[in-house]
């Protein structure tokens, strides 16, 4: 993400507000599930040059939330230059035909806005939360830096050294980041999740002024991205602005649909262990291959979202019941489903095991609870709470117009449709104990898997003095 001078990647677990568990707490299901099913909010257009637009009127204050997404992210970056399409991100930030570099940011904060971006695995989104009569001058702004981007040699070497800073802060000191990095690279023989959006250290040190302008070049184009806006606008008002600023960029003959390719039969689990000196407990991490929302077959991308929030999410998460109060074998544990990936989804189970515990002993219980949710499912009181918890998060999160706008870009960016989108409650109302059953069997294969352990290890220069006591002293080794 983009805060001026400071820009992270996006992390995208789901991660519920204790406001929604104490709300949801007190709302019958049925009574949750009508607020939920409102009216068609969003509408569409399409300008001559290809760009699409979704406008989501909401008039209660005059503010609006503007962004454009550009349908392309790290999996769609040639190979051995991973890491362009996240730095190509800060690059907008930079020098356009009119705005001087640094500006833009600057320009929006000065009309009482705030600004901000950021890179995914299969998107890149720019946005600005702005007052109503000042939509019209960050559209022309945006538009602008869509193709007039300069840059500049100067502008890449210095943004540059901020992205390897970057990712030396965020991954390579982080040794949790650093299992989950492997671990992807591990479950993915062949699609590009496995290569991380920030990138890989060794490529991203070699981005170059040509890397940055052959993917500028090749997606950034309006019939390659779609407008977003949301708040206190008709779609008149915006197709008007669109028309007047966007509309004027011409089609990008070039732009085409980028081929992924796809994984091989998942036919045996992975496993690995990190080791590292900065660890501070061992931690179990597993992720299993599944489908996403764009990919899964009618109501399993639910029942996965339903199954894991059941088992591995919370105080009333049946992991947290069996393994850290009832058995006390872990200090934590947890697991989600991500279904947001334009090709794939991801299940995650984690956890702490508790002192005196081995990382195998914690294994096999997790594995016990697993095994018994394979064999006989959820409860029926468990497959209500997930319910009544993700349609309460829904009502409450539809409630902010920004939220809105990141909830139909991207699920659009990555190939669900508006009515898929609203649907969503509907969809989650539907699914069975049996649905939730039958997706446990089908996803929760060790075949599909990767397993990996962090392990704390002894800091070196401290065993290597240990070790020193133990040997007689040499003559002339010294050292002050």
């Amino acid at each position: 993400m983009h805060f001026q001078n400071l820009r992270c990647l996006p992390v995208f677990p789901k991660t519920l507000f204790v406001l929604v568990l104490t709300i949801m707490t007190a709302v019958h299901s049925d009574a949750t599930l009508s607020a939920a099913q409102a009216t068609k909010r969003a509408e569409t257009f399409k300008l001559a040059n290809g760009m699409e637009a979704v406008v989501i009127p909401d008039h209660r204050a005059p503010v609006v939330t503007h962004m454009v997404w550009y349908r392309t992210g790290a999996s769609d970056e040639p190979p051995g230059v991973s890491g362009i399409a996240h730095f190509l991100e800060h690059l907008m930030f930079k020098a356009t035909e009119s705005i001087p570099s640094g500006e833009f940011s600057k320009r929006v904060a000065r009309m009482g806005g705030q600004d901000n971006a950021f890179t995914s695995q299969d998107v890149t989104a720019y946005f600005q939360r702005i007052a109503k009569d000042r939509l019209p001058v960050v559209m022309k702004m945006e538009a602008e830096r869509m193709t007039k981007l300069k840059l500049e040699e100067k502008e890449i070497l210095t943004e540059r050294n901020v992205i390897l800073e970057e990712r030396r802060t965020r991954t390579e000191n982080n040794p949790t980041a650093l299992l989950g990095e492997q671990m992807n690279a591990a479950l993915y023989l062949s699609h590009p999740y496995g290569t991380p959006v920030i990138g890989w250290m060794h490529e991203m040190e070699t981005l170059s002024q040509a890397d940055a302008v052959a993917f500028y070049k090749r997606f950034y184009a309006p019939n390659n991205a779609l407008l977003v806006v949301s708040g206190d606008v008709t779609v008149e008002e915006v197709q008007a602005l669109a028309e007047a600023t966007y509309g004027k960029i011409p089609t990008n003959p070039n732009v085409k649909p980028y081929v992924r390719p796809k994984e091989p039969p998942q036919r045996a689990p992975r496993r690995l262990v990190f080791k590292d000196e900065r660890a501070g407990k061992p931690i179990l991490q597993r992720y299993y291959l599944a489908p996403s929302y764009s990919t899964a077959k009618p109501g399993e991308a639910e029942a996965l979202d339903l199954l894991m929030k059941a088992v591995a999410y919370g105080s009333t998460s049946r992991f947290n019941r069996e393994l850290v109060i009832k058995q006390k074998i872990a200090s934590s544990a947890g697991g989600w489903f991500s279904g947001s990936g334009r090709d794939y989804g991801k299940i995650a189970v984690y956890g702490v095991p508790a002192e005196g515990v081995t990382l195998e002993q914690f294994e096999a219980a997790i594995d016990k609870v697993l095994g018994e949710v394979i064999a006989n499912g959820i409860t029926a009181q468990e497959l209500a709470r997930a319910k009544k918890v993700y349609i309460a998060d829904y009502i409450y999160e539809s409630d902010s117009q920004s939220t809105l706008a990141r909830r139909y870009g991207y699920g659009l960016m990555v190939g669900q449709t508006i009515e898929q989108i609203e649907a969503w409650p509907e969809a989650l109302s539907r699914v069975t104990l049996e649905d939730v059953k039958a997706v446990a069997l089908k996803y929760l294969d060790l075949r599909a898997s990767v397993t990996g352990y962090l392990v704390p290890e002894k800091p070196k220069a401290k065993a290597d003095a240990s070790e020193g006591l133990k040997k007689a002293p040499r003559s002339g080794a010294g050292g002050g």
